[in-house]
């Protein structure tokens, strides 16, 4: 290969220069379109989860409001639902759900009575015993709840809670008698924390059980009433986690 003279070497070298700098400037445009991009994206996704938090801040308010409306027709049980709630996420925790305290799980539990909107003043106040036609009436909240909440996307998980809170392990239960793992795994929850605080609060056609004896009473319905796992999650939360919830919801 001839060799270069001195002219030639400079030229090369002033060519070999400004194809660097060329590159230098290239990678240069390039990393800045990449940091505008990057930012862009940044605030894409900071825009993106604001909307997602004011939605379900507006999920959540609706959800409450609904529920509070339940509540306003029976101030006698307080709030019971943010407190079955609370009871309910704690079962779900120590049974090992995944996320229990979930946005679409906890408006299951919120909503649990929603049906209950529909029932009559005499028989939901009633004092007394109801009578057969009275508790078939008062047995369809829960399918009336469902409907209410049916058609609302983001209430799909729930409306499982709302159907399914009162049906029973050994399947006598209702609306649907399902049994045993038919029933969904947050209704089996829900069904023990409501039963619970049903027991621990007091009705118009009863005093206040005792913590001792509502835990003891869910203990013999075991696998009759509730599903065994459930009944044993709720056997290991402390009885001062219970009451702190009581007393902090009452």
């Amino acid at each position: 290969m001839p060799s270069l003279d001195r002219t030639e070497l400079i030229a090369e070298n002033e060519r070999l220069r400004l194809r660097l700098e060329a590159a230098e400037r290239e990678a240069a445009d390039s990393a800045r379109q990449l940091e505008l991009y990057a930012a862009d994206l940044r605030e894409t996704f900071k825009s993106e989860r604001e909307r997602a938090q004011q939605l379900s801040r507006s999920y959540m308010a609706t959800v409450r409001a609904l529920s509070n409306a339940v509540e306003a027709r029976d101030a006698y049980t307080g709030k019971h639902a943010e407190r079955v709630t609370r009871y309910a996420i704690e079962i779900g925790r120590e049974l090992g759900l995944a996320r229990p305290d979930a946005p679409e799980i906890e408006f299951g539990f919120l909503l649990h009575d929603v049906g209950k909107l529909a029932v009559p003043d005499s028989i939901l106040f009633k004092p007394g015993p109801l009578t057969d036609e009275e508790r078939s009436l008062m047995s369809r909240h829960t399918i009336v709840g469902a409907d209410i909440i049916r058609d609302i996307e983001f209430l799909a998980e729930a409306s499982k809670v709302v159907r399914s809170h009162h049906e029973r392990w050994d399947g006598g239960g209702y609306p649907d008698g399902l049994e045993g793992e038919d029933i969904p795994q947050t209704a089996r929850v829900f069904a023990v924390a409501d039963v619970f605080d049903a027991l621990t609060t007091e009705r118009p056609y009863r005093g206040a059980l005792s913590f001792d004896q509502a835990h003891g009473m869910i203990l013999e319905e075991s696998g009759k009433h509730f599903d065994p796992d459930v009944v044993a999650a709720f056997e290991r939360i402390g009885e001062d986690v219970l009451r702190q919830i009581a007393d902090e919801v009452p």
